[in-house]
């Protein structure tokens, strides 16, 4: 360690201080005006406020010309100071959480004084010091008789508690356990809260000693003699105790100790646990999503730590790598002297590891060693900034705010143009009326003067309001999707959360949907439903992908869920009669069997054969090979009840089904692992765990069994278990176990193999040798000990396999069909293999039977060309040639041949090459459906940014884990499910709810009101600021141009500010074209969003040209009525004043700002007179249909009807002057068959009034109809395809 001059250590560590938010009481006021100051419109409002200082340019006030940017201002500062400041306290409440540290005690890490110069200057926070939010901390534990002290005693020793002087600063006191004279049980916390704040708790925790039971936790007493680091030569001053403090005091190099149910504060490395093993639990939730047990071990040079005394008679360096965000990775050396012969020593840390965010569970405490704090931490590093993202609307906004700016500088120089040459002639009658009202005698600088004042007339054509009544709208939109019931789910008690306020109106144009499998998809609760063992199959439930797979089939019948149920209650209580006749089975949990086999007991039950030997060694097997903990939670009540944490769901549930068919998994201590076999118990001594990782496909234990083999279990996938099996291994058995996997994963189901191999105590001894060399490596460990573990697992003896089922979520079908009619593609990304991923596709409408599937397998880049080229020219011989055109797309379900693509992990590697990745491209955005299987989190993120990127297209990507944050964040709209895998993608995501069927209405219902209201929003703003500005424009024409208002002055500061802001905000917020019924029961709708047809340079420009029309009308009505008429009021009194005229301009125009949209007629009940009558000349439906003809199917085809003489035929194209029945229509499109009330617009094409489109002129009303209601004959409706002509496809009538 490098020190200075006296002999103070040269580095310094960042605080275990973190600060999210972005201000602080200083800086609050400089840094958010800087920040609001990047917006060229701010940057545009101040230069005019500041001209208008000056009395030349003739501005009425510029006090009150600053009130509008004044006004957006402090209401932005508002929003983002209290932003800011819940920010601030969500960090406050982690930075004083409660942590149990050594103190008393020097970290030779740190220098003597570590204050900064300003605190040594102000003499403040002296060393040493204990601090108000230490104090208060300790205040408040000791108040609350929060101390405990814990005698130590063995099992039904009863907890005595005292409370302790607050005003001390250790914590201990009871029974000597060293020359420290504490136990670690004496230290008291009150923690509960969860990492980041704001979530629900993981479990109800309450404060020490009052939910667990620390009389069967036992000290280590530790040793006199020398072990590892610990040197009981060594002379101290016996003073070091532990201390309750904060977590933003941790400093680099603190010892900390963590009891369970605890958060880690910093990222720690483990010394020493209270198991004799060394062996500590942990939850990392908040740090990956991952809501299974994972296990860490303790630093064997440093294990036999227990207690003050023995940290101060410890000496070691730790040598880290510096912060990275890695969060599997993690490199230190640990290099101390041997007290007893003084040879230095070394151990190398991988895993020995703990990071900021994890919760300690199933272990009563930790000693560590904080090594990162703060910003260093991985949560941190890995927290990143979440990318900034931006509503595609917002992003045209930005150009149309450059367009009208480019405008408004051609209106002020064609005005000041047009003065300064007027303004240069001479003998004009200004010279004779007007002198010296020229600024200068300059007519350049008279122009350039002009030019000014009239970018101040006319600054309200840059809507410079647009952008805060938006944020307003949007905060609105927000809370109504918070709101929405349906998007509550009752067992996590969460609504939808929106995260991100400014992107929803993106939910209205989504056309890609990526999303996850596993929990996202599917529960992630798996059951054990069949199994193969030695070639013969067990398991009678059948697959939710089986019963999909028998109605396509047309066996539907066969498979009735209530009929299934009843069938398999009864195979059900068959099977436990019979085991119940074999043994007792006191863990057995009945409710919980999911494996129903009456043949499976009966075969067990059969002693005689060599079946039941193989079916005990299989389960045996699995009882034995897991990391699972068994947990006894009410051992009173139900002293047999065992509740599993394991790892991994699939765990679980290999164990949970063990224990139920009669071999359960009773618990595990430092070196034995308790099992029962049908009622008999059986120890086995645990020798090594070789654990699973997404590399290695498989874990393994080796055991000594209680007759004195030494023996190694393996399971793992069988690609991967296959290739390590013996030779002589039955090929009839591997050919027949492989074709039961292979029928296994076509109903849907995850497969494992399970293998053995017994070893000789050479081999094991050898082996051991090598692995321990690997393990204390100090370079490429992982490497050396994954090349260790594939020695030993080899020559395996094959027991036969496993299959689980991972359960659809609610509404996973209906939700898929119902985006797909939508128009929405679906791309789903998951880690199952191939056949089992097709399955699953099928059973949740994903992949259907009219589809055309093409299956893209391949190891080579130039196999996989070939198969994408094959696919492309299989589509392009159906389909024609792609089209680009952004008017086109989306598709129409059933309108033409559908195609679905389903490829593997290693063949979307290759795909995704700079060479492949257009073809791949092409293939992949023609079909409906992409279904990629075995891909990694980073091949998730590529696939969203190559379709988004490549395309063009709004993406949407949801996902329920951590290794979901890559494509959540890369997609234009992130959504996270909150769920059994955590709340990191729920973090992450822009939208986070609890079930995949949510989206739909998000999608369907609230993004498509959002996306046509912002549209109409953005529209109406800029129309009403043309009519505004320009009537100013036409003055001009009369006043020499020379930018005199035509307004009061207030009126142009207070236009967009008060008198239009309402009605625009109330449209962009509250304006509905259907409700939501309406917009379920016809998914079709949603297309125009997709293309983009709410919002187009076309509209903008019609927008402007006919607020230019308008502004003429405003202007030259009232002009002429001044001009050819009598200005004179009613009372005689005249009104030829500019102040009267251009104060009903301005009232003109904002009348008819305000009344754009509200100048339809009232709405007509369907059915009357009226109705009828209107009905032979309506156009289409606009939703349904819009000026550039979307082929969306309606319930009948809009073009065809049926006559009073019941003949079909094609609409009218104009109303007949006679009404007889066989040439007028005399019958309706019909209502939708949906069960409950929805209304619908109706515009006729031929009514023009003050709307933007001819063609949408006043809105009548569908009344609320049952499917129980029946229309009146003469409305008889065309059903389904009835004589529907050939011409028509697509809903289009051709």
């Amino acid at each position: 360690m490098e020190v200075d001059q006296h002999g103070q250590p040269l580095a310094r560590y960042a605080r275990n201080k973190v600060r999210t938010s972005r201000y602080t009481l200083l800086t609050f006021l400089p840094k958010n005006l800087f920040e609001q100051f990047h917006r060229i419109a701010n940057i545009y409002f101040l230069a005019l406020v500041i001209f208008q200082l000056f009395p030349v340019f003739g501005a009425a006030s510029a006090s009150t010309a600053a009130l509008p940017i004044l006004f957006i201002l402090i209401v932005t500062a508002i929003k983002d100071g209290v932003e800011d400041y819940r920010r601030a306290k969500l960090d406050e409440e982690v930075n004083t959480s409660a942590v149990t540290r050594l103190g008393q005690w020097h970290n030779v890490n740190q220098p003597l004084d570590p204050r900064p110069w300003y605190q040594r200057l102000l003499r403040i926070n002296a060393p040493g010091k204990v601090t108000k939010g230490v104090q208060k901390l300790r205040e408040k534990e000791a108040g609350e008789g929060m101390r405990i002290v814990l005698s130590k005693g063995g099992e039904g020793d009863r907890v005595s508690m005292s409370t302790m002087d607050p005003n001390e600063s250790t914590l201990s006191l009871g029974k000597p356990s060293g020359a420290g004279g504490r136990h670690l049980e004496d230290i008291a916390s009150i923690d509960s809260h969860t990492y980041p704040p704001g979530l629900p708790p993981a479990a109800e925790v309450g404060s020490w000693g009052q939910t667990k039971s620390f009389s069967a936790y036992q000290q280590s007493i530790p040793s006199r003699s020398s072990l590892g680091v610990i040197d009981w030569k060594r002379r101290t001053s016996g003073t070091a105790r532990w201390e309750r403090t904060l977590w933003k005091k941790l400093e680099v190099g603190d010892i900390v100790l963590l009891r369970e149910n605890e958060q880690v504060p910093a990222d720690v490395v483990i010394l020493s646990t209270s198991g004799p093993d060394g062996i500590c639990y942990l939850e990392t939730k908040n740090l990956d999503g991952e809501t299974n047990l994972k296990p860490r071990k303790a630093l064997n040079a440093t294990s036999s730590i227990a207690s003050e005394e023995d940290l101060e008679k410890s000496s070691f360096i730790l040598e880290s790598e510096p912060p990275h965000q890695n969060l599997y990775l993690y490199s230190g050396v640990l290099r101390y002297t041997d007290p007893a012969n003084g040879d230095s020593r070394k151990e190398g840390i991988t895993i020995n590891k703990l990071l900021r965010g994890c919760t300690v569970w199933n272990t009563a405490w930790i000693i560590g060693l904080v090594v990162f704090t703060g910003p260093d931490t991985k949560i941190y590093l890995n927290g990143g900034i979440t990318p900034s993202k931006q509503s595609k609307i917002a992003k045209e906004t930005n150009f149309n705010v450059i367009v009208n700016f480019a405008f408004l500088l051609i209106i002020c120089t064609l005005s000041a143009v047009i003065y300064g040459v007027l303004d240069g002639e001479s003998n004009t009658s200004v010279k004779i009326y007007e002198p010296g009202v020229d600024p200068t005698s300059s007519s350049v600088l008279n122009a350039l003067v002009t030019f000014v004042s009239c970018l101040i007339a006319f600054q309200n054509i840059v809507p410079v309001s647009l952008f805060i009544s938006i944020e307003i709208v949007k905060t609105i939109q927000a809370y109504f999707i918070a709101q929405d019931v349906d998007m509550y789910y009752k067992p996590f008690d969460t609504s939808c959360v929106p995260k991100n306020w400014g992107i929803s109106d993106d939910l209205g144009q989504i056309e890609y949907v990526f999303s996850d499998k596993t929990g996202t998809l599917t529960q992630n609760v798996m059951e054990f439903q069949k199994c193969s063992i030695h070639g013969v199959v067990y398991g009678e439930g059948v697959t939710e992908a089986q019963r999909g797979a028998a109605t396509r089939q047309g066996r539907g019948d066969t498979v009735e869920p209530e009929e299934l149920a009843r069938k398999l209650a009864q195979l059900k209580d068959t099977m436990v009669a019979t085991l119940a006749k074999l043994f007792k089975n006191r863990y057995a949990q009945i409710d919980k069997l999911t494996l129903v086999s009456p043949k499976l007991a009966e075969d067990i039950t059969d002693r005689t054969s060599e079946q039941a030997g193989h079916i005990t060694a299989f389960f045996r097997a699995l009882a034995v090979c897991h990391t699972v903990l068994a947990d006894k939670p009410r051992q009173a009540e139900k002293p047999w009840y065992l509740d599993y944490k394991a790892e991994s769901p699939d765990e679980a549930a290999l164990v949970g089904a063990a224990r139920d068919v009669g071999f359960p998994f009773v618990g595990k201590s430092k070196d034995a692992i308790d099992i029962e076999v049908m009622g008999q118990p059986e120890r086995y001594t645990l020798l090594k765990t070789l654990e699973f990782n997404s590399t290695r496909k498989r874990m393994s234990v080796i055991v000594r069994t209680p007759d004195g083999r030494i023996v190694l279990y393996c399971k793992g996938a069988d690609s991967v278990v296959y290739e390590r099996l013996s030779a002589s291994v039955d090929p009839a058995l591997k050919e027949k176990t492989t074709k039961d996997m292979d029928m296994f994963a076509n109903g849907g189901l995850r497969t494992l193999c399970i293998a053995y191999r017994v070893l000789t105590e050479d081999q094991f001894l050898m082996w051991v040798r090598t692995f321990d060399a690997a393990s204390a490596a100090t370079e490429n460990r992982e490497e050396e000990v994954e090349k260790a573990a594939s020695n030993i697992e080899q020559e395996l003896l094959l027991l036969g396999a496993t299959a689980l089922e991972d359960k659809l979520q609610e509404g996973v079908p209906d939700a898929i069909e119902t985006l797909h009619r939508a128009g929405i593609k679906l791309w789903i990304l998951t880690g199952d293999k191939l056949q089992t991923a097709i399955e699953i596709g099928f059973s949740c409408n994903l992949l259907k039977q009219d589809m055309e599937i093409m299956i893209l397998s391949c190891d080579n880049p130039e196999g996989t060309r070939a198969q994408i080229e094959a696919g492309l020219n299989k589509i392009a011989s159906v389909l024609g040639p792609p089209s680009l055109d952004p008017r086109k797309r989306g598709f129409v379900p059933g309108a033409q041949a559908a195609f679905a693509v389903v490829i593997d992990g290693e063949t979307l590697r290759y795909a995704l090459t700079p060479d492949l990745k257009p073809l791949f491209l092409n293939l992949g955005t023609q079909c409906e459906t992409v279904v990629c299987c075995r891909v990694s989190p980073a091949q998730k993120a590529l696939t969203v940014k190559l379709v988004k990127e490549g395309r063009k297209a709004m993406t949407l990507s949801i996902g329920d884990s951590a290794n979901d944050v890559a494509m959540i964040q890369e997609a234009n709209v992130g959504c996270g499910l909150l769920g059994h895998e955590g709340s990191q993608a729920a973090m992450s995501a822009d939208y986070a709810f609890g079930q995949f069927r949510f989206p739909t209405k998000l999608l369907l219902v609230h993004g498509r009101w959002s996306y046509q209201r912002i549209a109409d929003m953005h529209s109406n703003f800029f129309y009403k600021n043309v009519i505004w500005t320009l009537a100013m424009f036409w003055y001009l024409i009369f006043c020499y141009f020379d930018a005199t208002y035509l307004y009061d002055y207030s009126f142009i500061l207070l236009y967009n500010l008060i008198f239009t802001s309402l009605p625009v905000i109330v449209l962009g917020a509250f304006d509905q074209d259907i409700n939501a019924k309406a917009a379920l029961a016809f998914p079709e709708l949603y297309i125009r969003g997709i293309r983009g047809l709410e919002y187009t340079r076309i509209k903008f420009w019609s927008y402007m040209l006919d607020g230019l029309y308008q502004s003429a009308v405003v202007f030259f009505i009232p002009y002429l009525v001044w001009s050819l008429g009598l200005p004179t009021s009613w009372n005689g009194k005249g009104i030829d004043s500019l102040a009267d005229f251009g104060t009903t301009v301005g009232i003109a125009a904002i009348f008819a700002a305000n009344t754009y949209r509200a100048t339809t007629p009232p709405l007509i009940p369907v059915g009357s007179s009226e109705m009828v009558d209107l009905h032979a000349d309506l156009s289409p439906h606009p939703s349904y249909y819009s000026s550039s003809d979307i082929p969306i199917p309606s319930p009948i085809p809009p073009s065809l009807y049926r006559f009073a003489d019941g003949e079909v035929g094609e609409r009218q194209p104009r109303r007949s002057s006679s009404r007889g029945a066989s040439s007028s229509p005399t019958s309706i499109p019909p209502l939708p068959t949906v069960g409950e009330a929805f209304e619908m617009q109706v515009r006729p094409s031929h009514s023009q009034t003050h709307s933007r489109s001819g063609s949408q002129g006043f809105r009548q009303h569908v009344p609320a109809y049952s499917s129980e209601d029946a229309l009146p004959s003469p409305f008889e409706a065309v059903s389904g395809d009835e004589a529907r002509p050939e011409s028509w496809i697509g809903g289009r009538a051709l």
